[in-house]
């Protein structure tokens, strides 16, 4: 009965397992892909995301910009698999991946479905 209280005890001395999310941030690999950020003054609407990607998880929707109405990627994050295949045809590379896993929290389903607006 008194082994529980030594062993917890014991822990305290321990240094922790775990980081002080979100204060610290755990350092990440440079193959690490996690939200994606779109830079719509360069964005042509070629679709090419949308075809290449093997969730269909990318949608082109009309977003009005500067130079009138054009469609742009609309991501269903919740079924992405962060392979890239979007980030690698894009022809003006202007859809591409960051390592900010911060965004990717959510208690409500229909917040993993980003407008390109908030993909900038």
């Amino acid at each position: 009965m008194l082994r529980p209280v030594l062993e917890t005890v014991k822990a305290l001395g321990r240094e922790r397992f775990t980081i002080e999310y979100p204060e610290e941030k755990e350092s990440l690999p440079d193959s690490y892909r996690s939200m994606f950020k779109l830079d719509m003054s360069t964005c042509i609407s070629c679709t090419a995301c949308a075809i290449i990607c093997p969730n269909k998880t990318i949608t082109m929707v009309e977003t009005p910009t500067d130079k009138g109405i054009k469609k742009m990627p609309e991501i269903g994050i919740e079924r992405c698999l962060f392979c890239a295949l979007c980030a690698e045809v894009c022809p003006p590379k202007c859809l591409t991946l960051t390592k900010d896993y911060g965004v990717l929290e959510s208690y409500d389903k229909r917040e993993f479905i980003k407008r390109p607006e908030e993909l900038e």
